[in-house]
């Protein structure tokens, strides 16, 4: 059994992507080819937006996101505790300090009560500005952007939406990736939308800030002259094979595969509904499924759990075994302890296989081998 089973997708969608990818390398335009730019205009109409810039990775992303808000030295950016490591890491990399916010307990999203207790603690003790918050579409369940946006217009900050696992989560009719006054999302294999390599994007509503991105991403190269650089920038492209490769992706994803997700996802939590605690969708929320993640007893449970699994030759993962707190790259940052539902989840939780062409009978050997073991 496959964790994500990307051999299936691909047989699935062979002779598409195959005669996609075979057009590029005929065609020998392997650097921002058409592909790109039509993938661009269709990520953004699907979204929402008016602009989407594709980039090399999810990381590179969120840092395009970032520069574009001149987020720098001496700001406090709020991320969640409990997220992939690249959510704090392209803040600290910039020469932010990220600050770790608490989340929910049901959802895995950041907290917007934690959140705004944070931004309290950093305003009392006066050293950073508070600059901007980067809420994480975790799990694929978009986060509570009405009280985050509330917060943050309260506070004066900007709201860059991490939707790396997001992508195809609504809250109602809006999509993720539309949410923040920028958004990033990251086509990794394994995300909801993934490629066959490395790739990512940002989506904005505003034109400056687009145009910005765009020569970020290429040296800070100008619009007329791919000679004369105006800032420094940084070399971040989607390469056109890739974008052939989401494009097929991206009509499969729409058709079918967010429907295949939520099935699965279904059976799922009837037959463990009980035995453990399944994934809790907000009511009007819809999830992408990039994960589907269960929360065991304790660490001793998740233990036996997985050793069962692993005997039935079914894979599972744990996202995440610690907090941003408990990164040995943040050893310095400050912390209070003030995340003590990241640091429970850590040691509950327990992903297990999720894809679009999961058949029912593997779901039931999941569900069975979890509820005997329990």
């Amino acid at each position: 059994m496959q964790f994500r089973d990307l051999k299936k997708q691909y047989q699935v969608l062979k002779p598409q992507i195959d005669e996609a990818v075979t057009k590029v390398m005929t065609d020998c335009n392997f650097i921002s080819g058409t592909q790109v730019k039509e993938l661009e205009k269709r990520l953004a109409e699907y979204v929402g937006v008016k602009h989407c810039i594709t980039c090399a990775n999810g990381t590179d992303a969120l840092e395009l996101a970032e520069r574009a808000y001149n987020i720098g030295k001496g700001d406090a950016v709020f991320v969640p505790d409990f997220t992939f490591f690249s959510t704090a890491e392209t803040v600290a990399d910039l020469g932010a300090e990220p600050v770790f916010v608490d989340v929910e307990e049901d959802s895995f999203n950041m907290s917007p009560a934690a959140l705004e207790a944070a931004i309290k603690k950093v305003l009392e003790k006066g050293e950073l500005k508070p600059r901007a918050v980067v809420p994480v579409d975790l799990f694929g369940q978009p986060a509570d952007f009405e009280e985050i946006f509330r917060i943050a217009e309260k506070y004066g900050l900007v709201v860059i939406e991490d939707g790396a696992q997001g992508f195809g989560g609504r809250i109602g009719d809006k999509r993720a990736c539309s949410f923040g006054d920028i958004a990033t999302t990251s086509f990794f294999p394994a995300k909801p939308l993934g490629c066959y390599g490395d790739g990512g994007a940002v989506f904005t509503d505003d034109d400056e800030t687009a145009d910005l991105i765009r020569s970020l991403a290429v040296h800070g190269k100008s619009k007329t002259d791919k000679y004369e650089n105006l800032q420094l920038g940084m070399n971040s492209r989607l390469d056109t094979i890739q974008a052939a490769i989401l494009d097929i992706k991206l009509t499969a994803f729409i058709d079918h595969e967010l429907d295949g997700v939520n099935r699965a996802a279904r059976i799922y939590s009837e037959k463990l509904n009980g035995a453990v605690e399944v994934p809790e969708i907000k009511e009007g929320y819809y999830s992408s499924w990039a994960q589907y993640t269960i929360k065991l007893k304790d660490s001793e449970t998740r233990s036996r759990v997985q050793a069962a699994l692993k005997e039935q030759g079914i894979p599972s993962m744990i996202y995440y075994p610690r907090g941003m707190h408990q990164q040995g790259a943040f050893k310095n940052i400050p912390y209070e302890g003030q995340c003590p539902v990241t640091e429970s989840l850590c040691s509950r939780v327990l992903a297990l296989p999720m894809h679009p062409y999961m058949e029912e009978n593997d779901i039931e050997l999941v569900c069975e081998t979890i509820v005997k073991t329990i």
